[in-house]
């Protein structure tokens, strides 16, 4: 395995954890200042440490440290160590050697703003003079500092600064890699805007005021939470294809928010036109918080990248886009996460999906590689889509067939093509023979007409029993299967994390033993390759023509379904 140097790009993603940090709380130090109250513990006593967070020193400091402070251990082994640089009195007054008043051996150490961040106490305060307590200048209120990071620049310097590995010593990441950063659909933003001779990431140009929910997406202030719309899904996808296709690098590193991850990272498996290693990280704690597991996933992904343990013969990525999480590699098309703790991920499907691990010495280790088709094989990768299909929209004469772009000129995906698939989900013990009927699916009905009116590809992922995917309903299967002769295809899959496949139906799509949030990925992306179904004059009574064209569009589906 390589241990060369590697390019490595970081593209920040939405809701990130992982580029997230604990509210920034004012010290006791600046409280005793400023004649504030001190910050106290639950139970009403004076809190005994204030919280160090890394920042920069403005001006080269002179400091003591005590000899044999950083271990309660060294002192017992006294005879293993050189001399202190001198000796301090009880006033702090430093001597070269030991006197009758200076008797505590120290190191004298000049601290540097080259250095780097320092672990130091927070003194701000707010601007009317009140300390600091949460993100928001009132707990609950609707006026907030950004905890997260604007790009994956500043966490990464930390991590390489501040975390230490297994031998002792820092610089972890800078002794891998060389690392650029993209602001791919960044968790936080700069609201004034920024120049460009400012900016830590690789960007062109200043960058002009941002918003929360257009431009950034964070869940925290958690009142004012903003999660990316389905149509940021063609912006995070150009980043990645444009970092993909520059040349620059050796492999790309994504991060997101914990839950979402896995629906991005089986989106870039299935769209990225790429040879190269995609390694998605996310974390369950923020950055610097207790026990904070981003840095060292974030650490196995720069490894996994230079191992080249990715390779297949050729040169080329063998296992897709991967998710490294608490030390092992989920493949992208089963990863999900299970709770928000140590080990919270699995991998879906019961037939494997964890591809290997890193061991606690940092050794990295490939058992499996994928079956399906991922990236550069994906036959619905960017570049095999069209740059027009078709799409089923009610118009005033009825249903029709109209012209859908899905890319420009250059390639770009469009945000409109980000197709409106919905999760239906079914279970037994319907009320059907006792309930008014027309209620019983009065909201899919509803769903339908929505969609059609959209012009916009669109379709349904149904839930239903395990591991058939069959729906208990038969009237609302029946209307989603008129909604399937009204141009929108539906996938059955069986609900939770099925371990069996869902049974094959010539007029629904088998989504084999992909949970519903994957099936809904890969219907999305298929719609953009194929467009919709055609469509029947009747929908509610299909000529046998129109049910084998129907069939035959289908399969066209199904192929991808059974390959990706």
């Amino acid at each position: 395995m390589s241990t060369a140097k590697v390019r490595i790009a970081h593209i920040a993603g939405p809701t990130a954890t992982i580029q997230n940090t604990p509210p920034l709380v004012t010290s006791n130090k600046a409280r005793a200042r400023l004649g504030l109250p001190p910050r106290t513990n639950p139970d009403g006593s004076p809190s005994r440490f204030d919280a160090l967070r890394p920042q920069r020193l403005a001006a080269p400091v002179k400091v003591y440290v005590e000899q044999f402070s950083a271990h309660p251990l060294e002192s017992d082994a006294a005879e293993l160590y050189g001399p202190p640089d001198g000796y301090l009195d009880s006033d702090g007054h430093f001597s070269n050697v030991a006197t009758a008043t200076h008797v505590k051996p120290v190191f004298e150490v000049l601290l540097s703003p080259e250095d780097g961040l320092y672990p130091l106490p927070y003194m701000a305060v707010q601007a009317d003079g009140r300390a600091w307590e949460d993100e928001c200048t009132e707990i609950g209120g609707l006026i907030a500092r950004q905890g997260f990071f604007p790009d994956g620049s500043r966490s990464f310097e930390e991590i390489d600064r501040l975390s230490i590995d297994m031998n002792g010593v820092a610089n972890v990441l800078s002794s891998m890699a060389e690392i650029d950063f993209y602001r791919g659909l960044p968790p936080a933003g700069f609201r004034k805007g920024m120049e460009a001779a400012q900016r830590a990431d690789k960007g062109h140009g200043d960058i002009a005021p941002e918003t929360l929910g257009r431009d950034f997406f964070a869940y925290k202030p958690f009142h004012m939470a903003a999660s990316p719309p389905r149509p940021a899904l063609a912006r995070a996808t150009n980043a990645m294809q444009a970092v993909a296709d520059s040349g620059l690098y050796d492999g790309i590193i994504w991060t997101q928010g914990s839950p979402q991850i896995e629906e991005t990272a089986y989106w870039f498996n299935l769209l990225i036109d790429t040879k190269l290693p995609i390694c998605g990280n996310a974390a369950q704690r923020p950055q610097g918080q207790l026990s904070a597991d981003g840095p060292a996933n974030i650490v196995d992904s720069v490894r996994y990248i230079q191992s080249g343990i990715w390779k297949d013969a050729a040169g080329s990525n063998r296992a897709g886009m991967v998710v490294i999480q608490e030390q092992q590699y989920f493949a992208a098309r089963e990863v999900a996460k299970m709770d928000a703790r140590p080990g919270g991920y699995a991998a879906t499907g019961g037939h494997g999906g964890i591809l290997g691990q890193a061991s606690h010495t940092g050794q990295v280790f490939m058992t499996y590689v994928p079956a399906y088709k991922h990236t550069y094989l994906s036959d619905v990768k960017i570049t095999s889509l069209p740059s027009v299909t078709h799409v089923a929209h009610r118009t005033q004469t009825g249903l029709a067939l109209l012209p859908m772009a899905i890319k420009s000129a250059e390639g770009i995906l469009l945000e409109d093509a980000i197709p409106s698939v919905s999760i239906v989900k079914d279970g037994s013990y319907t009320e059907e023979e006792y309930d008014d009927l027309a209620s019983i699916d009065a909201d899919l009905k509803a769903m339908i007409e929505a969609k059609l009116s959209l012009r916009r590809l669109a379709g349904f992922v149904l839930e239903g029993l395990v591991p058939y995917g069959s729906i208990p309903s038969e009237r609302r299967q029946n209307t989603i299967q008129k909604a399937i002769f009204s141009g929108l295809p539906a996938v059955r899959v069986g609900r939770g994390s099925p371990e069996g496949f869902a049974d094959p139906h010539p007029l629904f799509i088998a989504g084999s033993n992909l949970t519903a949030t994957k099936a809904r990925l890969l219907l999305m992306a298929c719609l953009m390759k194929f467009g919709s179904l055609p469509l029947a004059t009747e929908p509610g009574n299909p000529t046998s023509a129109e049910i084998e064209a129907t069939k035959k569009a289908v399969a066209a589906y199904q192929a991808i379904f059974d390959s990706h």
